[in-house]
């Protein structure tokens, strides 16, 4: 299940030691970090080995109705993804997902940053 602070990474992404992804995936081509780093500690592993992780500034939001769970959050990530893939990242950083009601109908809201993980310090989308 995604939480707020998990980092999903598109498969096939070329990456370092530090890194490794789950077997499941919440959303078709990506999988999320599994490893008891928090982010942090990662940064400064990725960095001394001349990785960098790249924030890309502006919160990337989406709201979601429905009364299951599981399908609303991987509407969600369906939707911030692409908007991943419009700005050519690798990352998607999750920060918040919150659960409300408007009348009655349950809907969700998860709002998160666009990363991108690369050797060298200069960005380079990966097109």
């Amino acid at each position: 299940m995604i939480t707020p602070g998990a980092i999903l990474i598109k498969k096939g992404t070329l990456l370092p030691e530090p890194l490794r992804l789950g077997a499941d995936s919440q959303a078709k081509g990506w999988a999320s970090v599994t490893n008891t780093l928090d982010l942090h500690e990662l940064e400064r592993k990725l960095s001394t080995g001349g990785w960098t992780f790249f924030y890309i500034a502006g919160a990337i939001r989406t709201t979601v109705f429905g009364f299951d769970r599981a399908k609303m959050i991987h509407a969600a990530l369906k939707h911030l993804l692409a908007s991943v893939k419009l700005q050519k990242c690798n990352c998607l950083e999750i920060d918040d997902i919150t659960t409300r009601s408007f009348l009655g109908m349950p809907y969700l809201s998860v709002s998160g940053h666009t990363r991108n993980i690369q050797k060298g310090v200069l960005f380079a989308s990966n097109a």
